[in-house]
């Protein structure tokens, strides 16, 4: 096939604006394992999510916490989950769930570089195995909101006495979540945002 002259190519019209990068934030999902991660972001993700999941076998016993839910749970996030939300203004939300095992916790540094903030998932019946998360993002000043999966749909506990059992400060935003569901992450999300401006606001100020 022959193709015309370089100089025969018709110039770009005038009125026709260069295409505008999309802004690209990060927020990191997190918690322990079989809380919902990887049901979270495949529930709000635009495009097709990217999971690294691997079957479970026998080799992970003694060396893996299932959780007491290893009849519903075959298969485990062995590096990490990732999805994304386009928003209009040209703002693209990149999500990235991270591991839930304690053996995986070595990538959490790199999978957190450049987030503005975080969720936590929590699963009231294992409590016990999102304190890492919650103390990972406390230590490190990383803005974070706790999100209570509700498994079936069902509250099991009130959000207060999560808060005292988990003893996060007050500032720390509770939610009820449903990681089924659009509107319930889209509600984490939001929440999560709204905190990080109010971090770059108050650090804004105190510069001035």
């Amino acid at each position: 096939m022959a193709f015309p002259p370089s100089d025969t190519v018709a110039p770009a019209a005038p009125d026709q604006a260069p295409a505008v990068a999309p802004t690209v934030v990060k927020i990191v999902v997190a918690g322990g394992f079989a809380v919902g991660k990887t049901t979270f972001i495949g529930s709000i993700s635009d495009i097709e999510p990217l999971s690294t999941e691997a079957a479970m076998t026998e080799h992970s016993l003694g060396v893996d916490d299932a959780g007491g839910v290893s009849d519903r749970k075959t298969t485990t996030t062995v590096a990490m989950d990732f999805g994304r939300i386009s928003l209009p203004g040209d703002l693209w939300l990149y999500l990235f769930g991270t591991p839930g095992q304690d053996r995986f916790l070595f990538m959490w540094d790199d999978l957190v570089r450049g987030a503005i903030g975080a969720v936590v998932l929590v699963d009231t019946d294992r409590l016990e195995q999102c304190f890492p998360a919650v103390d990972y993002f406390e230590s490190r000043g990383i803005p974070f909101v706790v999100a209570v999966n509700c498994f079936d749909g069902v509250a099991k506990h009130h959000l207060e006495d999560v808060r005292e059992a988990l003893q996060v400060p007050a500032h720390v935003p509770f939610l009820y979540t449903d990681a089924r569901s659009r509107a319930a992450t889209k509600q984490a999300l939001v929440g999560v945002v709204k905190l990080a401006m109010e971090r770059a606001r108050a650090e804004a100020v105190a510069v001035v």
